[in-house]
Formats: structure tokens, C-alpha cells, sequence
């Protein structure tokens, strides 16, 4: 993996990372799209990228990140559901992740139900108290985003809807819940592949995070003022193109 290529992705993970269209899935695209070797550092940049997303979110919502005990309290509910299961079946999970098929199917069925989702809820506009309850509801939906393609913003939002929150409450949510979960999945695979980074490639991971870091922050403000003004059916829509596209031209 060239630098070049490093800021292609490090701009698709900010961009996709928090929009319900999955970023694990664009990456998968990306890198196949640019014939980018699927080696061991490969693996570690394109988790641990996320790192910079995770900042954006940090900075985007401080005031929410110094607001109560509380308030992480539920977080730590709603990320327990993914850290168990996630931990279980990490194994499985790998032999996914370079599935192009897998995105495929993912995006279409994906989009199909955010478009549903969409109209289901499309009247929910009252603010409603996240309680553990609600917090639990919403991790175990995360859990589905272990699917590649699936998106865990997307399955943590349609949860968030599920459970009679708004548009605008469950997207915020889904953003704050992403910090445990990414930095939980980004450390543990730093931890597990440190080797792998080297004073060379360094440099690569470091431009990696800046990039998706000021791209996220970007893209946060821009899905919440287009979410309140035209809601979740033109990710659905998207997702269905990118889905057939997919299953009709890659090989796999």
C-alpha cells in the first residue's frame, strides 16, 4: 500500500465511518478496486484509522462527554452486547472481512430496510429519554454490523428508531456509541498486530488519522442537517445501486 492509496481509504473511513452506508464494506471496494495487497498492515491501517474518527466524534460532542456518569453508564450497556458476542466470534469474523459477496448482499438487503425504516418512522420527532432498556436494545442491534456491509451506524440507528427515539437522537447516539466500540476493536487490533507497524509505515498509519479525522468531522455535520431535512431513503437508495453493482461486475 502506497501513501497515495492510504489517503484514498483514510478519506472513505471518514467520510463513511458514521454514514449508515458501511465503511468497512467501502474499504473492502476500495482496496479491491486498487488492488491493494490484503498483507497484515493492510489489516492494522484500515482498522486503526478509526481512531481518527473516533477524535472527530470526541471533539464534535465534547460537552456530551462531560455531561454525567450516566451518560457513560449507557454507553458501556449499549457497547457490552458487541464486546461479548464481538470477542466470541472474532475468528469468524476476520474470514468476512475480505468477502466482496458478503458486502454485496449486505448493502442490498441493508438498503432495503433503511428505506422501510425510513417511512416506518418517519413521524418519530419527540425527544425520548435513552434508558438501559433502550441502551441494550440498541448494542444488540450493533451486534448485526459484525456482518460486513451491514454498517454499524446504520443498524445502531434503525435500533435507535426501533425504540422510539427520533432521527436526530438515534444518529447522536449511534455516533457517541461508535467511541467504546472503535476504540475497543481499533486497540485491540493495534495490541495484537503491533509488530506490524514499523518506523516506515508509521508515518502512513499517522496521515491516515489526520485525514479521517478532519473528514469525519466533516461528514458528522453533514449527515445530522441532511438526515432532520430528508431522512434515511437516499442511503437506502444508494445502497441497493452499490449492491447490485457489486453482484453484477466484481469477481469473487
Amino acid at each position: 500500500m502506497n501513501t497515495y492509496q492510504a489517503i484514498v481509504l483514510a478519506i472513505i473511513e471518514g467520510l463513511t465511518e458514521f454514514l449508515p452506508i458501511s465503511s468497512t464494506g467501502h474499504l473492502i471496494i476500495a482496496s479491491t478496486i486498487m488492488n491493494i495487497n490484503n498483507d497484515s498492515f493492510t489489516k492494522v491501517f484500515e482498522v486503526n484509522i478509526q481512531f481518527g474518527a473516533i477524535l472527530a466524534v470526541l471533539v464534535v460532542y465534547w460537552k456530551n462527554f462531560i455531561s454525567s456518569k450516566d451518560f457513560y453508564f449507557k454507553l458501556f450497556t449499549a457497547f457490552l452486547p458487541v464486546a461479548i458476542i464481538g470477542f466470541a466470534l472474532n475468528k469468524y469474523i476476520d474470514r468476512l472481512l475480505g468477502s466482496i459477496f458478503t458486502v454485496g448482499i449486505s448493502l442490498l438487503v441493508g438498503g432495503i430496510v433503511l428505506i422501510f425504516i425510513d417511512k416506518a418512522f418517519k413521524n418519530t420527532t419527540k425527544n425520548n429519554e435513552i434508558t438501559y432498556k433502550t441502551a441494550v436494545n440498541i448494542g444488540l442491534f450493533q451486534c448485526i454490523a459484525m456482518i460486513p456491509g451491514v454498517s454499524r451506524s446504520a443498524a445502531t440507528i434503525i435500533g435507535g428508531q426501533t425504540q422510539g427515539l427520533s432521527r436526530k437522537e438515534a444518529a447522536e447516539f449511534s455516533f457517541f456509541l461508535a467511541v467504546p466500540t472503535m476504540l475497543a476493536a481499533s486497540s485491540y487490533k493495534l495490541l495484537k498486530d503491533y509488530k506490524e507497524i514499523n518506523f516506515d509505515n508509521l508515518t502512513t498509519l499517522l496521515i491516515g488519522n489526520v485525514i479521517a479525522f478532519i473528514v469525519a468531522i466533516i461528514a458528522i455535520k453533514f449527515f445530522i442537517d441532511f438526515l432532520t431535512k430528508y431522512g434515511f431513503k437516499f442511503f437506502g437508495y444508494y445502497r441497493i445501486l452499490l449492491g447490485i453493482i457489486i453482484l453484477a461486475f466484481f469477481k469473487y
